[in-house]
């Protein structure tokens, strides 16, 4: 059948349904490895800052970020004032985020790898015995005042209560 010069083919319903996939199945596969790329160069470093010494009379602010590194299932300070490192921190298996308490004393690390969540005192830059949660945590928040730490797991489906001052957790929303 030809229309104005150019050759149509009339397709069924299977086989168009078969060339529209064909067609964008390039495209989706591509997106698909470019978004895989993102998605794993992601959390490879997550970043945490805490500011100490603000609002303190004739003190100047100390910061101090602090870097996850899954590779290395660390986390190491920083002084952003000199930009030096100070040594790694060990932590679990695949650690992902990071929450530091509203008073600067704690953070909270979640390990993706093994289930847990290592909780470091600032103070010591020590690592404390890791905390199970539920399967698969990918991210965790502090309440303000700073009582209960939260942590979102993937598998499980569900979000695991952590006690800042026992560092126990409770039972999985």
């Amino acid at each position: 059948m030809s229309r104005g010069g150019t050759n149509h083919r009339r397709l069924s319903g299977n086989h168009m349904e078969s060339e529209k996939r064909r067609r964008h199945g390039a495209v989706r596969s591509r997106r698909a490895r470019a978004w895989r790329y993102i998605v794993l160069g992601v959390p490879s470093l997550m970043l945490a800052l805490w500011v100490a010494g603000a609002g303190s009379a004739g003190a100047s602010a100390a910061y101090n970020a602090y870097v996850v590194s899954t590779n290395s299932n660390s986390v190491t300070p920083v002084n952003t004032a000199t930009n030096t490192t100070g040594s790694a921190i060990a932590v679990g298996n695949q650690p992902t985020a990071i929450a530091i308490t509203p008073d600067g004393t704690k953070a909270y690390v979640v390990n993706q790898g093994s289930d847990t969540v290592t909780p470091i005192n600032l103070t010591t830059g020590t690592a404390g015995s890791p905390i199970t949660v539920g399967t698969q945590p990918v991210a965790i928040a502090i309440s303000p005042d700073g009582t209960t730490a939260y942590v979102a797991n993937y598998r499980s489906n569900s979000v695991t209560p952590i006690s800042v001052s026992t560092n126990t957790a409770g039972t999985a929303i």
